[in-house]
């Protein structure tokens, strides 16, 4: 039970204090002009993970605002994600629970969980697998929320802590397979 209430508390946290920057940047791109988009997308794709010689490692590259925001392969399926060391697990909103194969059976919204929008409901998921460059991660524990809660995907330490290391460096971080 204490546990529970462990990582509930991280991920109340997490989503306070990230969860508004990372809005803001997906407001801004939305309301980009399409040239502004196109290079957008240009930035993104030079900013994508980069898988480092010797399998097992990937270098993200920070954005403006200093995240780490990168296309991860979930149970096999692209989600763009954050990099969230202070956050005790992954969290994923229901559309993307959905689109990665859960089923309402899966999504037993059990667990009160407190977020910069209020009060919600949160339910627990493994995934079978989060990847990035060429870094791997297997069952890892997911916390799922609904959309109004949460927009995007956040990655917590249940991915980071199968990690050999990670490491931020010179508005880098590397990521290294154990």
């Amino acid at each position: 039970m204490l546990m529970r209430v462990l990582v509930f508390a991280g991920l109340t946290v997490l989503v306070a204090t990230q969860l508004p920057a990372y809005l803001q940047d997906r407001t801004d791109t939305a309301s980009e002009k399409p040239s502004q988009a196109a290079s957008l997308e240009a930035t993104r794709l030079a900013v994508a993970p980069q898988p480092v010689a010797g399998s097992g490692q990937a270098i993200l590259k920070a954005d403006g605002r200093g995240h780490f925001i990168a296309p991860f392969r979930i149970n096999g399926k692209t989600v763009d994600a954050m990099i969230d060391t202070g956050a005790s697990t992954v969290a994923i909103n229901e559309t993307t629970a959905r689109r990665l194969g859960f089923s309402g059976n899966d999504l037993n919204f059990k667990y009160k969980v407190n977020t910069a929008n209020g009060e919600t409901l949160a339910a627990v998921v493994m995934l079978d697998r989060v990847e990035v460059g060429g870094v791997r991660a297997t069952q890892v524990q997911a916390m799922v929320m609904k959309d109004k809660a949460l927009s995007g995907t956040l990655i917590g330490m249940t991915f980071l802590k199968q990690l050999g290391s990670y490491k931020v460096e010179d508005g880098q971080m590397r990521l290294s397979q154990k």
